[in-house]
């Protein structure tokens, strides 16, 4: 019988004493069953990233998580680094590069502004989606299954309430990735996993 799937979470925050929200959302999902949470910032203060030990924990999860917050229109330094040396060409991609072919990447993001921000009107003039697309073209590039992100909107002003919401919704969703009881093709035709009407499909399992 195989085992269910499991999550690797690759949280990157250089500040985090500073964050409500994100302090918030990774209370919600560390310790979690099967769930294997690793803060890039703490592990490699000094950016020394353990290239072939990264690899290994990458080959032991079915479901990549990378959690960061929204640093202009990108990741935090450490996550662009990670995947810089991390996803070698013979490796992750390219001649040979399969080792991660077939497995789940989510992005968990929180962004200071509000939503409208993020619409062709907005001050962003981009979705989330579009701004994202390097980070789904490189979980492509390696085989991946990108899935529609997991944001959260408006962090700078968001209230305890909102930001608990959130966590929940986000343990919901890790939990739901974990026991393979996600409709991934209806959900596929939004924005972002958390929207309200994509949590629908989360928890129903899928084939069920």
């Amino acid at each position: 019988m195989p085992s269910p799937p499991s999550v690797l979470i690759l949280f990157a925050h250089p500040a985090l004493e500073k964050s409500r929200v994100n302090a918030v959302l990774i209370e919600a999902v560390r310790g979690l069953p099967g769930v294997t949470f690793r803060d890039l910032y703490e592990e490699y203060p000094d950016f020394d990233i353990r290239v072939e030990q990264e690899q290994s924990l990458l080959l032991e999860h079915d479901i990549i998580v990378l959690q960061h917050p929204f640093y202009w229109y990108s990741s935090p330094a450490i996550l662009k680094e990670y995947q810089d040396l991390v996803l070698q060409h013979g490796w992750a991609y390219g001649n040979g590069g399969e080792a991660l072919t077939g497995k789940t990447v989510l992005q968990v993001i929180t962004t200071g502004g509000r939503e409208t921000a993020y619409q062709r009107e907005g001050i962003n003039r981009f979705t989330i989606r579009e701004l994202l697309v390097p980070f789904e073209q490189t979980a492509r590039l390696c085989g991946m299954d990108y899935l529609p992100p997991f944001v959260a909107h408006g962090s700078l002003a968001m209230t305890p309430e909102a930001a608990l919401k959130h966590a929940d919704d986000y343990r919901r969703v890790v939990e739901a990735l974990r026991d393979d009881a996600v409709n991934r093709d209806p959900i596929r035709e939004h924005d972002r996993i958390n929207s309200e009407a994509a949590m629908a499909f989360v928890g129903v399992r899928v084939g069920g």
